[in-house]
């Protein structure tokens, strides 16, 4: 089992050697990060303090890659930037070995189960089983919290050395309000908690508690995960609820011999792992040569040295999770003197650790567009993709997802969970929630499998006349249908064949491109349907 490396301080001023084009849009990508998402090109200005010019040709090169989308004047963050938070993840191994017990427990006691890393002073989020109530946890992957108001931090803070206190006592200092930490509420100046005491007990104890640090009424117990090869924290998983179901006591009572057996089984599994190292997955490919076909193309407006430096993240991953200099060129296909300046920036920026000849990614490289996609839904992925379509062809688009029907007979309805409409005057209708006998539409079709050779099925004045609909499969990780694609018009403005000759390739092109931003976000995340 590969722990991760240790992340590198900060120095104030980058070296010499550093990529600025690339210090600059990973500033953007977390501007965007801290704001939930979205930011217009003035808003990134300020946060970012870069000149407008600047951030323009920035979003422009974020655009290009796929990580950002402009929407008016806003620049969305896009699924596709998760696949920089997928390759930290996969490189390091745990949430695909220990989500399934993680999720086990939480619906055993139907209580929030998550698992955290540690990120310098503060935690980090790697996996989520959330309870989905009115009032429930709310932190998503990728989050990072203040260690001391949190009940992994005790554990975690167990190991830490006499240079890593000084940095939380500074840190404490400079920030007493929790500021730099967006993901929690700011912290209440008269609140007195003894964190170097609690770290004490938890060294002799084995487990924490955070009993209403971060906010009144959210409650937690946490017990350590330990490499079987080291001994030391790998990570910390924890049991979350609030007062109204569990006191700290409670907790401590009835939920932490449980999470106990449950770190137990986790604990098996790596030691497991560590007997079978992960395969490689293929590198990434042509990426090198991509960016300069899309400098080619054009022009200024692309920042080449940000886009290269952005695919070094992406040479990691599972069976991949220390990597030297050759290795990153080759999975790259970058100079060696490119893909050097790119990890030395990264160090500096703490997006990367050295070890020796080796680099590492860091759990900072979540905090690159990742918490505010790790809650979306396959309805919010597809609505730009279904607006686009609609758009380019001037009719309406839809999303529809199955409802579940009697065992072993497959859905007999259909939920429409996202729509486009054209503008025109005589238009399809249908709004979201609106369901449908799934055999007698073209979208139900598509789901149940009844599309033909090429993928499709079709639906001729069949709900209503003059109502014509082509439709297609989107399909999960699995390759299962989970949903579908259509577009609906009048029969006087389509015939069957225009149907397939016109209509029919654009859909394909965007169902696989929703179908892409549904792989890459449901990789390390639960993607519910709508």
């Amino acid at each position: 089992m590969t722990v991760p490396l240790p992340s590198v301080p900060e120095a104030h001023e980058p070296p010499a050697e550093a990529v600025a084009p690339l210090i600059r849009g990973v500033a953007v990508l977390a501007a965007l990060t801290e704001a939930g998402g979205t930011l217009s090109a003035s808003a990134l200005e300020r946060r970012t303090g870069l000149a407008r010019s600047t951030v323009d040709r920035i979003t422009a090169t974020l655009a290009r890659m796929g990580y950002v989308r402009q929407d008016g004047r806003d620049a969305v963050l896009t699924p596709r930037v998760m696949e920089l938070g997928n390759a930290y993840l996969a490189a390091l191994r745990l949430p695909a070995l220990l989500d399934g017990h993680a999720d086990a427990v939480a619906d055993e006691l139907d209580e929030s189960v998550s698992l955290a890393v540690p990120d310098r002073d503060g935690i980090r989020f790697i996996h989520q089983a959330t309870r989905r109530r009115a009032m429930s946890v709310s932190f998503r992957i990728g989050d990072l919290l203040p260690a001391e108001r949190t009940a992994p931090g005790p554990l975690f803070a167990a190991e830490w050395t006499e240079r890593e206190w000084a940095a939380w006592r500074a840190r404490r200092a400079a920030d007493p309000a929790d500021a730099g930490f967006p993901a929690v509420p700011p912290r209440n100046p008269a609140a007195d908690d003894d964190f170097e005491a609690r770290t004490e007990e938890a060294r002799h104890t084995g487990w924490a508690l955070d009993d209403q640090l971060i906010e009144p009424g959210l409650v937690a117990v946490s017990v350590p995960v330990r490499d079987p090869g080291t001994g030391r924290v790998a990570c910390v998983a924890s049991v979350v609820s609030h007062t109204s179901r569990h006191t700290a006591a409670d907790l401590r009572e009835t939920l932490l011999p449980r999470l106990r057996t449950a770190v137990t089984a986790m604990e098996a599994e790596l030691r497991a792992a560590g007997a079978r190292p992960a395969e490689p997955g293929p590198p990434p490919a042509g990426l090198a040569v991509w960016t300069t076909a899309s400098k080619h193309e054009l022009g200024r407006d692309f920042v080449e040295s940000l886009a290269r430096g952005l695919t070094v993240l992406t040479a990691f991953g599972e069976g991949r999770s220390a990597l030297t200099l050759t290795d990153v060129a080759k999975a790259t296909g970058l100079a060696r003197a490119t893909a050097r300046r790119a990890l030395i920036t990264y160090e500096h920026l703490g997006l990367v650790a050295a070890d020796g000849r080796a680099f590492a990614l860091t759990p900072r490289v979540l905090s690159l567009g990742y918490p505010p996609l790790s809650r979306t839904t396959l309805s919010r992925l597809a609505a730009p993709r279904l607006r686009a379509l609609a758009d380019l062809l001037d009719e309406p688009t839809a999303l529809a997802v199955p409802v579940p029907g009697d065992p072993g007979t497959g859905p007999a309805e259909i939920q429409y969970v996202a729509v486009a409409a054209a503008s025109r005057v005589l238009t399809v209708d249908i709004t979201v929630g609106t369901r449908l006998p799934a055999g007698r539409t073209a979208l139900g079709r598509a789901l149940l499998g009844l599309a033909g050779a090429d993928g499709y099925a079709l639906a001729d004045e069949e709900l209503e006349s003059g109502l014509r609909s082509i439709a297609v499969p989107v399909r999960d990780r699995a390759g299962r249908p989970v949903a579908a694609v259509n577009v609906a018009t009048h029969a006087a403005r389509r015939t069957l064949a225009e149907c397939v000759t016109e209509v029919l390739p654009a859909l394909h092109d965007t169902a696989a491109r929703i179908q892409d931003d549904l792989h890459i976000a449901s990789r390390f995340t639960q993607v519910p349907l709508s």
